[in-house]
């Protein structure tokens, strides 16, 4: 497995040794998405003036090299641009590599994508696989037939997708009257119906309000708990990976700059998490114990930060003892920002 130092275990066997080629080899066999140096590049075409273009190559995938395990729950992160989207349409085959090799569950997506798409269940956050037109009990019912879900099987997986995900008042209405949140979770029950053994989420929760958010979580978690299904998951949102995933790949430039746990990240980026205080009045900077800091006031708004490694928990309570409380939130560190950190070390190094 392709990992940065940052996640490296100075403690773990060493691969010359008999217990570090054992350990080698069980997560070879044990491996259902494989990376060894993928690349994707792309000829992009400009207009440079009249009747002249200019043509250059942008490549969104660099050499990428990683596994995933069966049952594992991974966050896929990165700036825009980065090329996760094009790593997943690779691994469901829309895209071909440009380099390297590539396999899931030993096939190779863009040869025998049909043969794949059996075992695979894709959910793009900004782009539906549902019939516009249709009420979304009817897209199921056509999802039945193309993928020749056994009949028992298919009401089972339905009946169950409908009630954890709160689909039984949705699926006489028409896709297109749904909500950003209902159709997400529709997408998801649609992606799920045949069972699939890996389950690619690019961007699920994007737009969704704090409930919605929460269900799609829920049933994720369990989804992954009680059938072992592998997800790889897209997101601007580290709640998403805070909540969902025990391990955390960074992507930017098309390389992988980290793969690790997300305290360890958080770590490597020195990032930090900002808490917001809404004091009953206007009142001096809080007093907050290190490593918070007030970073920000504005009348009985207070803005502190605090490492993105820490609890919340301790310090809100110390502030509510103290302080007139009317509200409090925490803001997560944007992925960009840690990302940026990172960077700027590495160059300093």
């Amino acid at each position: 497995m392709a990992r940065t130092a940052e996640a490296a275990d100075p403690a773990g066997p060493g691969p010359g040794t008999a217990a570090g080629a054992e350990a080698a080899a069980e997560a070879e066999a044990d491996a259902f998405i494989e990376l060894d140096g993928v690349e994707k590049v792309f000829d992009v075409r400009r207009k440079t003036g009249f009747l002249k273009r200019e043509r250059r190559q942008v490549r969104a995938v660099d050499g990428l090299s990683f596994t995933v395990s069966r049952g594992e729950m991974v966050g896929y992160i990165g700036p825009n641009g980065a090329g996760k989207s094009t790593t997943i349409k690779m691994l469901t085959g829309i895209l071909t590599p440009s380099g390297g090799r590539l396999r899931v569950a030993g096939i190779d997506p863009s040869r025998e994508r049909i043969r794949l798409a059996h075992r695979i269940g894709v959910v793009f956050g900004q782009r539906t696989t549902l019939w516009w037109d249709l009420p979304l009990i009817d897209s199921y019912r056509l999802m039945h037939r193309m993928y020749r879900i056994p009949d028992a099987r298919y009401r089972e997986n339905l009946d169950r997708c409908v009630e954890l995900l709160q689909l039984q008042e949705l699926l006489d209405v028409p896709v297109r009257q749904l909500s950003l949140g209902q159709r997400m979770r529709g997408d998801i029950a649609a992606a799920l119906l045949h069972d699939p053994e890996v389950l690619y989420l690019d961007e699920p929760t994007i737009g969704l309000d704090v409930v919605s958010k929460a269900k799609v979580r829920g049933f994720l978690l369990d989804l992954n708990a009680e059938r072992g299904t592998t997800v790889l998951l897209t997101t601007h949102d580290l709640q998403d990976i805070e909540q969902l995933c025990s391990r955390v790949m960074v992507i930017d430039h098309g390389r992988l700059m980290y793969d690790g746990r997300l305290e360890g990240l958080h770590e490597a980026g020195e990032s930090e998490r900002t808490l917001v205080v809404d004091l009953e009045r206007e009142l001096p900077p809080i007093e907050a114990p290190e490593p918070a800091r007030v970073v920000r006031v504005e009348g009985p708004r207070q803005w502190l930060a605090f490492p993105a490694s820490e609890s919340a928990a301790g310090l809100a309570a110390g502030i509510a003892a103290r302080y007139p409380l009317v509200d409090l939130s925490v803001r997560e560190p944007d992925i960009e920002s840690v990302i940026a950190k990172m960077y700027a070390e590495r160059a300093g190094a």
